[in-house]
């Protein structure tokens, strides 16, 4: 980690401690903030969003520097097959591929798919000098960085969904839990018949939903040797694919899209304090949190989620003792906490309003997306002709669903008044 990122960090921390000693103050003398002290609180938080916003830059700087430290050290560091490509790279360089690809030197047609296992739930990044995972050790390929960038406008998809990815397009279908095994009855004689109790399953049916971006480019992007052409598609068609598949992962009906984890839940609390636009407040947390059964909350993939503005409610909410309930990270790079919980924003969840539900809690592993292959790069270079412009035609196929209905997963219900 640079010292920019450690004082931005820094800076961050105490920014939120000052915040929190104006909350903890009203909360100690039981009134409202008065007018100077909301319009600190309001500075205060403008800040943090500020910092956060550079720290975003910062962190994604030294990624990006890193990876290119990385491929160059690569080149003298890593075994090499006999035809001089990397080793496990299958004899491919992707990049020199993608780039006679793009300038029409090698069909129309441009396929990547991810190598070995998946499991996106790793997808993350330690800053430069981390050790916590492999990000720096090779670089990062086009499909991995088109997931990334979809992950990065899904907070669903940051949230530890369990991540199916199958060669074909066929209809998958999976168990799906509507009821657990009750619990075993007592036996007081010898010989006597044990009791049953079967848990109840249905099929969940995964297919594969066509995702699609035209995006177009100039004949000067594509001849310039020195523009990262790979990160640049991959940033565009990741983010404009996951826009839309992120938003059918929370509220898609199921019916030719996916179904959102939002139609198969059901509200752990219903919200009693009326006047407040709908948002929640500290005991409605307290008793979302603990309508969800021990095993699936102290998963690694339990997560809140809700979209940015509700979240920004939450940094004003404070528990009995008069502390806040959101706790800044001390992670860079990590999400932000909910009563001790991580807690994502995704864009799609359901407005603050009232009668509204707004946040969902639960483990976001029992949700399960379906990934179909690679992704599908097609060109063309007649669609612009007269503008001298290059389209590209990104293509992915998805799908998602909730296997388990049994309470894995709740959300808040706003008052209607």
């Amino acid at each position: 980690m640079s010292e920019v990122a450690k004082r931005l960090r820094d800076r961050r921390l105490n920014v939120w401690n000052e915040a929190r000693s104006i909350i903890e103050k009203g909360a100690e003398e039981n009134r409202e903030l008065t007018s100077e002290e909301q319009g600190t609180w309001q500075r205060m938080m403008e800040e943090l969003d500020s910092i956060d916003g550079k720290l975003e830059g910062v962190l994604a700087a030294e990624k990006r520097s890193a990876d290119t430290d990385a491929a160059f050290s690569a080149i003298g560091r890593r075994p090499s097959d006999k035809a001089g490509h990397p080793a496990n790279s299958g004899g491919r360089d992707v990049n020199a591929e993608f780039r006679a690809f793009a300038k029409g030197e090698a069909g129309r047609t441009f396929t990547v798919a991810p190598e070995g296992p998946v499991n996106y739930r790793t997808l993350t990044t330690g800053g430069q000098g981390s050790t916590t995972n492999a990000s720096g050790i090779v670089p990062t390929d086009f499909y991995d960085q088109l997931i990334a960038h979809l992950i990065e406008v899904s907070g669903v998809m940051q949230a530890g969904p369990t991540v199916l990815n199958t060669a074909g397009g066929e209809a998958l279908q999976i168990p799906k839990t509507t009821a657990h095994s009750a619990q075993s009855g007592l036996t007081a004689t010898q010989g006597a018949a044990l009791p049953t109790a079967d848990p109840a399953f249905t099929l969940a049916t995964l297919n594969a939903y066509k995702y699609g971006i035209l995006i177009q480019t100039a004949r000067e992007l594509i001849d310039d040797s020195g523009v990262d052409l790979l990160g640049y598609l991959a940033m565009q068609a990741g983010r404009a694919i996951g826009n839309r598949f992120g938003s059918d992962l929370v509220s898609g009906t199921g019916s030719t899209m996916p179904t959102g984890f939002m139609n198969g839940i059901t509200a752990g609390v219903t919200g009693t304090t009326t006047g407040k636009g709908g948002a929640p407040q500290y005991a409605d947390l307290v008793d979302l949190e603990y309508s969800i059964i021990a095993p699936y909350r102290q998963s690694r993939s339990c997560y809140w989620i809700a979209a940015d503005k509700t979240i920004g409610g939450f940094r004003k909410i404070v528990d009995n003792n008069g502390r806040p309930v959101w706790e800044p990270s001390a992670v860079l790079g990590s999400p932000d906490l909910l009563l001790g919980k991580p807690l994502v924003a995704d864009p799609f969840m359901p407005a603050l309003v009232t009668g509204g539900t707004p946040v969902a809690f639960g483990d976001f592993s029992q949700y399960f997306v379906r990934l179909v292959g690679g992704v599908r790069f097609e060109r063309s270079d007649d669609y612009q002709f007269g503008s001298d412009l290059v389209a590209f035609r990104a293509i992915i196929r998805g799908d998602g669903t909730l296997v388990d209905t049994t309470g894995c997963l709740k959300c808040y219900k706003a008052p209607t008044t």
